[in-house]
């Protein structure tokens, strides 16, 4: 599940439609411009709280994927870790969505 939901992140970053790094991430949910946001499993209780609750009170959904360290390989960052990333696309966030239902 977690494969697949790396997969697709890939997928957003090479079309644009997702932003990686927790300032980015609550720049574009100050925007309203997120459909879900995606919280490393060992992101701090700072980034959590920072992110999770904004994007709460705005109405965005927030996964949990995997290790931050993976995010950042995965989402060609080398070994800088990621702990959150912004989708942008309404169509890949429901099938991240749908990833972790399965």
């Amino acid at each position: 599940m977690t494969e697949r939901l790396v997969r697709l992140l890939g997928l957003g970053v090479r079309a644009g439609s997702v932003v990686i790094g927790v300032a980015g991430v609550r720049a574009r949910l100050q925007r309203n411009a997120l459909a879900c946001v995606v919280l490393a499993a060992d992101a701090s209780p700072r980034t959590r709280d920072k992110v999770e609750r904004l994007a709460r009170a705005r109405g965005v959904r927030v996964l949990v994927g995997p290790a931050a360290d993976r995010l950042g390989v995965e989402l060609g960052r080398g070994r800088l870790s990621v702990q959150a990333v912004g989708v942008a696309d309404a169509a890949l966030a429901r099938g991240l969505v749908g990833s972790l239902e399965e």
